[in-house]
């Protein structure tokens, strides 16, 4: 009898410990479960990398930070074809050119801000970051008569600090998806072959205004482009400016 009652307040103890442990487990479970999704959910600030359209459209965007030694010549090579751009401009660059960005304006080309110092916006303050935009902002407006509406930040560095105070400001951070590389120096094919290669409708391609060949590979895409029927536009005539949403990749789409 004795036997048969420690059996049963042992069984019972052991029910309980079991019940225990599996309230536990389910518990953590849901817990490491509801942190997946709370990671999930979290909103992640984006700019624009490209853009969603049915029109073979692209934006080319030239960034501007050290040298003028080709500037004049990519001018004229979009003249020959009749291709406007963007030029992202620093300050330091628009203050020690300034002949330049009045021509870069009047040859019909956008002027986009491209911070006053280059540094890494993701470690700047929300006041750092406004003075970095405020002062290309400023001097592009005393050269041109215009402010600057397109923000890139320098390196592509960006958090969400950065892409809210912009559009506080009135800013669109601009991004790109088809790298050239040109800033490698790899020669002329390696630039060509990875633009033709990757451009699509609605992309952004970054190409800088002091590399070594630019002179030699600008005709050869803005050429291949037009042929397989792109139009070629100012990144402001290729993005939306209202009722969009960008979605996880960075492609901005027009809100339905």
């Amino acid at each position: 009898m004795r036997i048969l009652m420690f059996k049963r307040s042992l069984m019972r103890k052991f029910l309980v410990v079991l019940v225990i442990v599996s309230i536990s487990i389910v518990w953590q479970k849901t817990s490491f479960i509801n942190n997946i999704v709370t990671v999930f959910n979290q909103s992640r600030e984006l700019p624009v990398y490209c853009v969603d359209t049915d029109e073979k459209k692209i934006a080319i965007s030239f960034d501007a930070a050290w040298g003028d030694q080709y500037t004049e010549k990519i001018l004229d090579i979009l003249d020959e074809y009749n291709v406007k751009t963007t030029f992202f401009l620093v300050e330091f660059w628009a203050d020690k050119y300034p002949e330049m960005v009045k021509k870069i304006h009047v040859r019909g080309h956008e002027i986009g801000n491209h911070s006053s110092n280059h540094p890494h916006m993701s470690k700047l303050s929300e006041e750092q970051i406004i003075k970095e935009i405020k002062g290309t902002e400023k001097k592009v407006e005393s050269i041109i008569g215009e402010k600057t509406v397109l923000f890139r930040p320098p390196f592509g560095d960006y958090n969400d600090r950065l892409i809210k105070t912009c559009r506080d400001m009135g800013y669109h951070v601009i991004q790109w998806d088809v790298d050239s590389l040109d800033w490698k120096e790899m020669g002329v094919k390696p630039v060509v072959d990875r633009v033709t290669r990757n451009v699509k409708k609605g992309s952004i391609v970054l190409f800088h205004n002091n590399a070594k060949y630019v002179p030699e590979y600008l005709p050869i895409v803005l050429e291949k482009l037009t042929n397989e029927g792109y139009s070629i536009v100012p990144v402001s005539q290729l993005i939306y400016k209202q009722d969009y949403y960008i979605d996880s990749s960075g492609q901005q789409k027009k809100a339905q």
